[in-house]
C-alpha cells in the first residue's frame, strides 16, 4: 500500500496530497492523446498524398472536335474537267505535188474565207507544162478541124463518084482520130491545171486559223505535218472527262459553267455530246461542252465546268471526318458514355464545304470531326462540339 502525506488545513482540516501515481498517468493520457493527434495526422496526409498519386498516374481524356450531324439542302453538282477545243479542228496541208512554200498570206488568228489564199508553192516547173499543154491542145483542135473539113468535102463529093467509099471512110476516120486527140490533150491540160491550183493553199471553210506550221522556203509533201489548223466557223467547245457513275446524269442541252485557270470569269455552255463508252483504264466517260467563241477561250486552255441537277437535302461531313481502310468508308461517333464507336458510311459526292453521306450516320450523331485516326474504339474522350457541316 502506498503511502500518503496529511498536511493541515488552515481552516483546521485535514488534506490528502495527490501521488504521484495520479501525475503519471496525466502525463501517459496526454502522451496517448499526442500520438493519436499524430496518427491521425499521417493517416490523412497519406491519403492526401496517395489520392494525388492517382490523380497524377491516371491517363488525361483526350479532347476532340465533334461535329453534330446536321441535313442540308444542297445541289447535285456534276464536274467536268477537260480542255478547251476547236470544235472542227482541220488540219490543212498539201494535197499536190511537193514543192517549196514560196509566200505565206496568214497568221495565226486570222479569220478567213472559204478559197482565201493561205500559202503558195514554187510552180516554176508546172507553168512550163500547163502552156506547153495549151499549145499542145490548140495543136490539135486545129488538126481536127482541117480533118473535119477533108471529111465534109469528101462527103460532098463522093455522092457524084468522084472520091471512093474506101476514101471517104479514111477521111471520116481520121477526123475522129483527130477529135479523140482533142479530148486527151484537153485532158492532159486539166491534170497539168489542176496539179498548178493545188500549189496554192486555199481555206476550205469560213474559220479561224489555230496554228501556222510552215515557213518560208521549207519543202512542202502531202502526208507530212499540217501547215495551217483552221477552226471551221471558229466554233469551239470543251472536251472533258466526268465519272463513270455521273455520266448517266447528264443529259443534251443541259447549261454549263465554264471556267478557266486564274481567271475568275465564268462561261456559258450547254452539253452538245455525250460519250458512248467508259474507258476501261480511268473509268472515265467523255463529254462535250459547246460555248460561244471569246478571245479569252484559246484551244488548248485547261478548264473545269460544273453542271447543277438538282437540289435535295443532303447529310455533309467535313472531309477530315470521313476516314478510309479495307472495309470502306467510316467516322468515328462519340456515344452518350463519352466513348468512340465507328460507323460505316457511303459517301454520295463532294460538295464545296465536305462530303455528301448517303446514310450511316443519323441526325443526332455527334461525329469526331478531325484526328479521327489517332483514336482507338471504345477511348474515353471529351467532346467539343463544332458547327455541323464545318
Amino acid at each position: 500500500m502506498l503511502d500518503r502525506v496529511v498536511n493541515a488545513a488552515p481552516d483546521g482540516g485535514i488534506r490528502i496530497a495527490g501521488s504521484w501515481l495520479t501525475a503519471r498517468r496525466a502525463i501517459w493520457l496526454l502522451v496517448a492523446v499526442a500520438i493519436a493527434v499524430v496518427a491521425l495526422l499521417a493517416l490523412r496526409l497519406t491519403q492526401a498524398l496517395t489520392v494525388k498519386d492517382s490523380a497524377a498516374n491516371r491517363p488525361a481524356v483526350p479532347a476532340v472536335s465533334v461535329t453534330q450531324v446536321g441535313v442540308s439542302a444542297l445541289p447535285t453538282t456534276v464536274n467536268i474537267v477537260g480542255t478547251i477545243a476547236a470544235r472542227y479542228d482541220m488540219p490543212i496541208g498539201v494535197d499536190g505535188e511537193p514543192g517549196r512554200v514560196e509566200a505565206i498570206y496568214v497568221e495565226a488568228g486570222d479569220h478567213v474565207k472559204r478559197g482565201q489564199l493561205l500559202a503558195r508553192l514554187n510552180v516554176s516547173v508546172l507553168q512550163p507544162q500547163v502552156a506547153n499543154l495549151a499549145a499542145a491542145l490548140d495543136q490539135s483542135k486545129a488538126e481536127a478541124q482541117l480533118a473535119e473539113a477533108e471529111y465534109r468535102r469528101a462527103e460532098a463529093v463522093g455522092a457524084s463518084g468522084a472520091l471512093s467509099v474506101e476514101e471517104t471512110e479514111r477521111r471520116r476516120s481520121t477526123a475522129v482520130t483527130a477529135e479523140a486527140k482533142v479530148k486527151v490533150a484537153a485532158a492532159q491540160l486539166a491534170e497539168a491545171q489542176a496539179r498548178l491550183g493545188r500549189a496554192q493553199v486555199r481555206a476550205p471553210v469560213d474559220g479561224t486559223i489555230l496554228t501556222r506550221n510552215v515557213e518560208v522556203g521549207q519543202t512542202a509533201t502531202p502526208g507530212g505535218e499540217a501547215l495551217f489548223r483552221l477552226s471551221q466557223g471558229g466554233e469551239i467547245e470543251l472536251r472533258g472527262q466526268v465519272a463513270e457513275q455521273d455520266l448517266p446524269l447528264l443529259k443534251i442541252g443541259q447549261p454549263v459553267s465554264v471556267m478557266l485557270t486564274g481567271n475568275s470569269r465564268v462561261y456559258q455552255g450547254h452539253v452538245r455530246l455525250l460519250g458512248a463508252v467508259i474507258d476501261p483504264q480511268t473509268r472515265l466517260g467523255t463529254v462535250r461542252v459547246a460555248l460561244s467563241p471569246d478571245p479569252n477561250l484559246r484551244p488548248g486552255a485547261f478548264a473545269r465546268a460544273d453542271v447543277t441537277i438538282s437540289n435535295a437535302e443532303r447529310v455533309v461531313l467535313p472531309q477530315t471526318a470521313v476516314l478510309t481502310d479495307d472495309k470502306g468508308s467510316y467516322v468515328f461517333v462519340v456515344n452518350a458514355q463519352n466513348r468512340i464507336e465507328r460507323r460505316g458510311v457511303r459517301v454520295s459526292g463532294i460538295v464545296q464545304n465536305g462530303v455528301t453521306i448517303a446514310d450511316g450516320v443519323g441526325a443526332k450523331d455527334q461525329v469526331v470531326a478531325t484526328a479521327g485516326a489517332f483514336l482507338q474504339l471504345g477511348e474515353l474522350v471529351k467532346p467539343i462540339s463544332l458547327a455541323a457541316g464545318s
